[in-house]
């Protein structure tokens, strides 16, 4: 039978700060610890598997069915494209370039120059109350709103109706063109938004990320032949590389309906999922009751999938950063991650303590489909969780 892998990233559950969290004045973050106190909390499957039983968490039960670590990232960041990265392989040692007090005037030019377009903002903003505050402006004028927040990114926001969402996407690429090197930012985004005031954003989010710098556990399984199946932004954060198939998707739901469909077909390597409403709708808006409640729905679709789980399946859980929505700020924060690995070869109740990068899972990908790690990061710890 052919072995297959769901990796699956609650994105921004991290589970409690790391030691270094006061370099990202995160000191007090847990994610996990916030969201599971309030009453729209009900996650008894990740709960059985052991996402309790984890290191620093706490209240775990008794015979957990999987098993389980709290991950620390090695590299320099707390963002989406540094914490994917490190999960496939790649320690970043420098965190990415961000821009607290807005973009250079040279890059703004040149931005301006290419598109024909003049900007508004060029600061950090929510992306909730930018379109509020400079949408009818933008509208006016034909101005794109350009943004940033605490993590590195350069966001592009234009209403639908005057800008089409195609020409959006395009001025997006000629933002990646243009911010390579020093102002090499993670991720340029399109941020399309519709209406009336305060107006709405669209699913048509779009991310353009750069090219990995070094091998991945994606490269390394297509290199070989192996599927490496993507859902959700997974294909955007990798820049497309050594993605053999992208499903994008509209909400977490829609990413596990996907995910579902996904795991009743026949494939060998991987499936990597990325469920983004966490950080995006709830992390970032300090939204405690709406993150609990999507963690309950993500764990009645769960339900769903471990019942499908073929012989050769191995799923695995985990998270990218913490984005903690109970701390007075709205940024991402320096977290260590869960980690929590099932299976019907997989032994229960392991607790593999607290791995020293994300990079063990990447390493533990690759033991397991019978691939060398090559160059990638991490430490297989497959022997120590297999039944054989």
């Amino acid at each position: 039978m052919s072995k297959r892998v769901f990796i699956i990233v609650l994105d921004s559950c991290g589970c409690g700060e790391m030691p270094d969290a006061y370099l990202w004045h995160d000191e007090g973050s847990n994610t996990l610890g916030v969201i599971r106190k309030d009453s729209h909390f009900n996650c008894p499957n990740l709960v059985d598997l052991g996402l309790f039983n984890i290191e620093g968490v706490g209240g775990g039960v008794e015979n957990p069915k999987g098993s389980f670590a709290r991950m620390k990232e090695t590299s320099m960041g707390k963002d989406t494209t540094i914490g994917h990265w490190e999960i496939a392989g790649i320690i970043s040692p420098k965190p990415l370039p961000t821009y607290p007090n807005g973009f250079p005037k040279e890059v703004i030019d040149e931005f301006e120059r290419r598109t024909g377009r003049k900007t508004l903002c060029n600061k950090p903003y929510s992306g909730t109350e930018v379109i509020k505050d400079y949408g009818k402006e933008s509208i006016e004028t034909g101005a794109l709103i350009v943004y940033t927040s605490a993590d590195s990114v350069f966001q592009i926001a234009a209403h639908e109706d005057y800008v089409p969402v195609p020409e959006l996407y395009r001025y997006c690429e000629i933002a990646r063109e243009i911010l390579q090197g020093e102002h090499g930012v993670g991720r340029v985004i399109a941020r399309p938004f519709t209406g009336e005031w305060p107006y709405t954003r669209t699913p048509n989010r779009h991310d353009y990320s750069l090219v990995p710098p070094h091998t991945t556990m994606l490269d390394v399984l297509k290199q070989h032949g192996l599927a490496t199946i993507s859902v959700g932004k997974i294909y955007d954060i990798f820049a497309g590389k050594s993605v053999s198939e992208s499903n994008r998707t509209t909400s977490n739901t829609n990413g596990m309906e996907v995910t579902l469909d996904i795991q009743k077909r026949d494939f060998e390597g991987l499936c990597f999922v990325n469920l983004v409403d966490f950080d995006m709708k709830y992390g970032h808006r300090n939204d405690i009751a709406g993150y609990a409640n999507a963690m309950t729905e993500f764990d009645v679709q769960l339900g769903q999938f471990l019942p499908n789980m073929r012989d050769d399946d191995i799923l695995i859980i985990t998270a990218d950063h913490g984005c903690d929505p109970a701390t007075p700020s709205t940024d991402h924060s320096r977290e260590y991650v869960p980690m929590i690995i099932c299976g019907k070869h997989i032994k229960h109740g392991v607790n593999l303590g607290t791995r020293p990068t994300f990079a063990d899972i990447s390493a533990t990908v690759l033991d397991y489909l019978g691939q060398d790690k090559q160059d990638t990061a991490g430490e297989s710890f497959l022997a120590e969780v297999i039944d054989k």
